[in-house]
């Protein structure tokens, strides 16, 4: 359940240890970033999953947008986690339960949602540099209480590299990409919520 717990909160090595900076020009920086998440239209990676408490989990992430995305654990974790453009689901693999919720009321809809702009109901609240990262944190413009993601970037080449989310318990999960792939064809299946039970159950009726 931890697992889901992580991804629902929801976004490795921590971010930089080093002093972080305030960039010279926030406003440009925010607009190169604004104009990478908007082309990013398919991607998949490797993941790392830190929380607070130094617990790690390893899988592969895909994500389709506008609204798709996929969490897979490596075994012997069976929790995975899919959005399907309308509901993100959380698959408990040991209560072999899930529970579901609209993008719209998760951290994932900052990255999911169609028209992604860093402006209006997304506030921009620092924009920093340090360890060979450029970072940007996203809070609700209406509820900035309520948590913020941060949003790391390779400087060279400018790419997507990790991400923090803090809830408003101020509870930390940190996510690591590795082997980034961009413009990647990906089967509509991988968005699709499947019971893991109902499959299991027709290998062993086959």
């Amino acid at each position: 359940m931890k697992h889901l717990i992580l991804a629902l909160a929801l976004l490795c090595f921590p971010f930089p240890a080093t002093a972080q900076t305030p960039v010279e020009n926030p406003a440009a920086v925010t607009a190169q970033v604004e104009g990478y998440l908007q082309n990013l239209k398919t991607a998949k990676a490797r993941f790392l999953q830190t929380a607070g408490d130094g617990s790690q989990a390893i899988g592969t992430f895909y994500l389709s947008r506008p609204g798709k995305l996929r969490f897979e654990y490596d075994p012997p974790i069976k929790d995975y986690v899919v959005a399907d453009g309308y509901f993100i689901y959380f698959y408990d693999g040991q209560l072999q339960e899930q529970s579901n919720a609209p993008i719209g009321q998760t951290m994932a809809d900052f990255l999911l949602r169609p028209d992604l702009k860093l402006k209006g109901d997304v506030s921009v609240t620092k924009v920093e540099r340090g360890g060979e990262l450029t970072m940007v944190s996203l809070a609700q413009a209406s509820d900035p209480a309520a948590g913020t993601l941060t949003l790391a970037f390779s400087e060279e080449p400018f790419a997507l590299k990790k991400w923090r989310v803090t809830d408003a318990q101020g509870a930390i999960t940190e996510v690591e990409l590795f082997q980034l792939q961009t413009g990647v064809n990906l089967p509509s299946s991988l968005f699709v919520y499947t019971d893991p039970k109902k499959l299991e159950g027709r290998r062993f009726n086959d």
